[in-house]
């Protein structure tokens, strides 16, 4: 058999070039402007104008890093991603380095990456400016510095390389603070073997307090001045507080969860995933079925490294969507190890078959098509909406394709601006306004002028938009309120802060394709009153 491969002679020239392949081509997508900005693209956007130490829903990271790069250059979709696609190519060299260097593995480094660039997960963090990109670029750095600290306590750059990725993870999200329960158990595994010191664990928890301290520590200064409602918001949507809380078992979103996982990796590689991280479960327990042969390539510290750092998070997730809803990217950090060891579980296959063999090459190339579909999808001529009918009953079934959510707002900021210039007496005094945060956010980026757009609360959760200021001093001006798809008529809580309302329903167009719908209201005469929230509904 032949365990040689072309790449073996020259991995790091091939990962240079696969790195610098892939962030060219996400940067050129950036910039072709096919794709708006998606809603929480917008709204970090709209935060990013107003400095805070935090915000509601997450820590200040995502808009340090969107405000850096509009403040040099200048609002744009290319300044908004540019962190993303920076962020991807950070995330890719950490991984091969890490994986090249301290496991002393360059070729599992390639293959890590080969499976990295063909996950929907990897490939919507890797262009969208969201805060899973900082934080899986975090958690990375931290679990190679993990890594370094349990080989050699002495050396002291480790930890403060992981106090340091704590501390600027839990800026970009909460999530990263679950790491010191990776670090922790790494530890605990490396004590089974006698592998671990008294230095690793003193230098273990002055990293991990300094780190949590330092990342939390803006956050809380936040919280303190706007009634906690960063903490409020987190307990309630991770089923701690609220309704959401009223029942502890459910069985109506589990399989939501789990179907987003096979999606978010591709079946194929969240099959080898699974695979590669009981097979080091079991291997730490001298387990010698086949999962655990599967994982044999590496040594007792790196399996503990892996199994750390993927069964905590994805363990607990897995559980908790039988009580609460569980988003499908809350688990993203976990398979920063579970890339690793799907990659692992890979090789062994590539080595068993022959890396000529095509089989081993399917799931990749199956990714890579997803790929490319995906930075060029507006280049395919593919329909935005198919009508099935039934035969049998004379039903139809609407089948709509996914891009169409994400697409129509620029065509909308036209439409407002062309509604404001057109339809009022003076377009000088109309202010805009949603329903919902990401509305709101996307009515500021997308309207010519780029002003300030209000969010009514008149039953909704509440948002960062309703910590701020509201258009109180605006008293005798006109508004357009926008909502999306089509609705019956403007809620009552709503028209009564007007004189008078008139409704439109508006088909958006994206390139020349029909995309979301909207309801717009002009609302004419603004009474002075907007609606305060109540402090219960996070």
């Amino acid at each position: 058999m032949d365990r040689r491969t072309p790449w073996s002679g020259r991995p790091d020239l091939w990962a240079g070039a696969l790195i610098l392949g892939t962030t060219l081509a996400r940067l050129a997508f950036a910039a072709s402007g096919q794709l708006d900005l998606v809603q929480d693209e917008a709204q970090y956007w709209d935060w990013s104008r107003t400095f805070q130490f935090s915000y509601f829903t997450k820590g200040p990271l995502i808009a340090w890093i969107i405000g850096l790069w509009t403040w040099l250059l200048g609002d744009s979709a290319l300044a908004v991603r540019l962190g993303a696609v920076l962020g991807s190519a950070l995330m890719q060299v950490t991984v091969y380095l890490g994986l090249s260097r301290l496991f002393g593995r360059p070729r599992l480094g390639l293959l890590c990456l080969l499976v990295l660039n063909t996950t929907l997960l990897f490939l919507a963090a890797g262009t969208l400016m969201t805060t899973d990109n900082p934080l899986m670029v975090c958690w990375w750095v931290a679990l190679f510095a993990l890594y370094a600290a349990g080989r050699d306590p002495g050396a002291r750059w480790p930890f403060v390389a992981l106090a340091a990725a704590l501390a600027v993870g839990t800026w970009g999200k909460y999530m990263m603070l679950a790491f010191a329960v990776t670090a922790v158990l790494h530890g605990v595994l490396l004590r089974r073997r006698l592998l671990d010191s008294p230095l690793f664990w003193r230098r273990l928890a002055l990293a991990l307090a300094v780190g949590a301290g330092l990342g939390l520590a803006p956050i809380l200064l936040w919280n303190l001045g706007n009634d906690f409602a960063g903490f409020k918001h987190v307990a309630h949507l991770g089923g701690l507080a609220g309704s959401r809380a009223q029942s502890f078992i459910r069985f109506d979103r589990f399989a939501e969860y789990y179907g987003s996982q096979f999606g978010l990796l591709m079946p194929w590689w969240f099959v080898m995933t699974l695979v590669g991280a009981w097979g080091a479960l079991r291997s730490l327990g001298n387990g010698r079925s086949r999962a655990a042969r599967a994982v044999s390539s590496l040594d007792y510290s790196q399996r503990a490294l892996l199994v750390a750092g993927f069964w905590p998070v994805w363990g607990f997730f897995a559980l908790w969507c039988f009580h609460t809803k569980v988003h499908p990217n809350w688990s993203a950090v976990s398979y920063a190890s579970g890339f690793i060891l799907a990659a692992v579980v890979w090789e062994r296959i590539l080595l068993a078959r022959g890396w000529r063999h095509w089989k081993v090459w399917t799931w990749p190339a199956v990714g890579a098509l997803v790929f490319v579909l995906w930075l060029g999808h507006d280049l395919v001529p593919m329909p935005y909406r198919v009508e099935l009918a039934n035969p049998f009953t004379g039903r139809t079934a609407v089948l709509e394709n996914p891009a169409l959510h994400l697409k129509g707002w620029e065509d909308l900021g036209r439409e407002v601006d062309r509604l404001r210039r057109t339809r009022f007496a003076d377009p000088g005094r109309v202010f805009l306004f949603g329903n919902h945060y990401d509305v709101t956010a996307e009515l500021g980026w997308v309207v010519p002028g780029r002003e300030r757009a209000y969010c009514v609360n008149v039953g909704r959760r509440l948002n960062q938009y309703d910590l701020w200021p509201g258009p109180e001093g605006k008293m005798g001006w006109d508004a357009i309120y926008v909502r999306q798809k089509f609705k019956g008529g403007v809620e009552p809580g709503v028209e009564e802060l007007f004189d008078k309302t008139v409704q439109i329903h508006y088909q958006s167009m994206h390139r020349g394709r029909p995309a979301r719908q909207f309801t717009i209201a002009l609302c004419y005469g603004f009474k002075g009153k907007w609606p305060r929230p109540a402090s219960s509904g996070y």
